[in-house]
């Protein structure tokens, strides 16, 4: 890998997600080498994935590099690769582009779709938990329409104009709202030709009911201002397959669709190599104490949704968010600055800043710990939260006009096909 010997400890951070990104900012100018691997270049703030997927904003606005990232650090290496295992016995990492040693290694990895165990859902259906997921997406609604102005066959048309996302968390409910706002404002000056009230949104549910993380009242109004956008709302039930053209479900319901987002759930990305036992199969996480260490390590740490942190409070692990992430990472630095000065390292005490989603125009819920509150004031909450988050000043800047510019204009700017999506689920039709 080309990184310079040095007479300080080695730290490994693998994966560059809000965790990762976290920790190496806490050892900005400390003693220490830190080495930096991912697969790609840059960091994805991911909250903001539907908002491509819709063409709402481009990609460049919610990445940013990671060389930029940690260009003022001093002693810091990045390099882009996958990790394939870990070799604790000898303190090593192998990948794509050779080995390395390290003296602690942290593993960030953060986390992927979980389709649990379906195949054909896996296969057919669309995930939008990366950039290029979500580029697919964008590509993929654009293409269905365009489609569906040339065929004759009816089914075949609604098929194409039928959405059906699965799962109604936060990422099922805010992609719903921009989906329901395109249909309302954009698509009809888009496609005059084509009676897009005939496009259909559905949101499938295997609770009952949505944004099950949060509180009761946030999932009432969510609702409510999901059916005033005209999306159908399916609570209680669950997909049990697809097969790119029907999605059958446990219920005596199905949906003739094109387009299925899978949004139903997540689990950890662990690197290969950890001794049995260190994985919680049910949830594909890495065991660690209240010291982010992984069990039976002293020098291997996993922070963000690769690791579940079991407290009272979170009896299954700490929440697969941002927060919790960037708390972890925060921490962990501090505690391994400890570990080299020879002082004992703190717990990890998670502090829940709050819950909240956004579902259109004007509209969203937020829940903070002793105030929940909804619509055009948690509307303005979500904004200023998810713009102050964001790294870099261009990408806020950008991020800023593109949302005063749609608000303005009830318009979204980049409905560009600019890598085609081949949709396996055409040979199909």
């Amino acid at each position: 890998m080309n990184i310079p010997k040095t007479s300080f400890p080695r730290l490994v951070i693998i994966g560059g997600g809000f965790a990762g990104i976290a920790l190496a900012k806490g050892l900005k100018n400390k003693e220490i080498q830190v080495v930096l691997l991912d697969k790609h270049n840059y960091h994805t703030f991911q909250p903001l994935l539907y908002q491509v997927a819709t063409g709402g904003l481009e990609p460049d606005s919610i990445a940013f590099p990671l060389r930029k990232i940690i260009k003022s650090i001093p002693n810091f290496f990045f390099r882009l690769t996958k990790v394939l295992n870990i070799d604790a016995e000898n303190n090593e990492i192998h990948s794509t582009i050779g080995k390395l040693k390290y003296d602690y290694l942290v593993i960030a990895t953060g986390s992927k779709t979980n389709y649990f165990g379906n195949t054909f859902i896996e296969r057919y259906s669309m995930a939008m938990k990366n950039v290029p997921q979500s580029l697919n997406l964008r590509s993929l609604i654009i293409e269905n329409f365009e489609e569906a102005l040339l065929t004759s066959n009816f089914e075949v048309r609604n098929a194409l104009m039928n959405f059906v996302i699965v799962g109604g968390g936060p990422t099922g409910v805010e992609l719903a709202g921009a989906l329901a706002e395109m249909k309302k404002a954009i698509l009809p000056k888009d496609y005059p030709d084509l009676d897009i009230r005939q496009m259909q949104i559905n949101i499938v549910e295997g609770s009952d009911r949505l944004l099950n993380s949060m509180s009761e009242k946030a999932s009432v109004k969510a609702e409510d201002f999901l059916v005033e956008l005209g999306v159908q709302i399916w609570k209680n039930v669950n997909i049990t397959n697809y097969d790119g053209f029907l999605v059958s479900t446990n219920k005596d319901l199905s949906f003739n669709s094109s387009t299925v987002v899978w949004a139903a759930g997540v689990k950890g990305a662990p690197v290969n190599g950890l001794s049995e036992g260190c994985v919680v199969e049910r949830v594909n996480r890495i065991q660690v104490d209240e010291f982010n260490c992984v069990k039976g390590y002293k020098n291997i740490f996993a922070v963000g949704d690769v690791s579940n942190m079991v407290t009272s409070k979170f009896p299954k692990g700490l929440p697969m968010m941002a927060q919790p992430a960037i708390q972890e990472g925060t921490q962990l630095a501090k505690n391994i600055i400890a570990v080299l000065n020879n002082k004992p390292m703190k717990p990890f005490k998670y502090k829940d800043k709050g819950s909240m989603a956004t579902i259109g125009r004007n509209k969203a819920v937020v829940d903070l710990d002793i105030w929940k509150f909804q619509g055009f004031f948690a509307w303005f909450v979500w904004m200023f939260v998810h713009l102050i988050s964001l790294i870099g000043f261009r990408n806020k800047a950008v991020v800023f006009f593109n949302w005063v510019y749609n608000y303005i204009w009830f318009d979204r700017e980049t409905r560009l096909i600019i890598r085609p999506f081949k949709n396996k689920n055409k040979e199909s039709f």
